[in-house]
């Protein structure tokens, strides 16, 4: 399976690159796979809060529609604008297309997630 060390990962398949306070979030290789073919990706808005849990923003591939959970809670400082016109990156470069970058407002929720290993293990009991 495809994943980067250093990563943070959550049971609804998305992860996290966190840089200082501030959490890059986007889904992972295991979600993109499921999903298929992402046609277009309903951006998250900058300036809104993001709580760990609720939805982030929504994916429509060709063959259904996801939402993006938010692992971590905090205020979204930056949307990814590349994926508006290119949401086909989601499914060539999984962790370098991230959807929000978002200042935490609980650094703590960052341990509540799983490693690289934790992740994998989560994924494989899943099939």
């Amino acid at each position: 399976m495809n994943m980067i060390p250093g990563l943070k990962y959550s049971k609804d398949h998305e992860w996290v690159r966190l840089e200082g306070e501030v959490a890059y979030v986007g889904i992972t290789n295991y979600a993109q796979l499921q999903l298929g073919d992402i046609v277009y990706v309903e951006m998250p808005v900058a300036g809104d809060e993001a709580k760990k849990g609720e939805v982030l923003c929504a994916v429509e591939s060709v063959k259904t529609a996801a939402d993006v959970f938010s692992p971590v809670s905090g205020t979204i400082e930056e949307v990814n604008t590349v994926l508006d016109g290119s949401p086909e990156k989601v499914n060539e470069q999984p962790y370098e297309s991230w959807f929000a970058a978002i200042k935490l407002s609980n650094l703590a929720e960052i341990d509540e997630l799983m490693d690289e290993q934790e992740y994998a293990e989560f994924c494989e009991n899943e099939e």
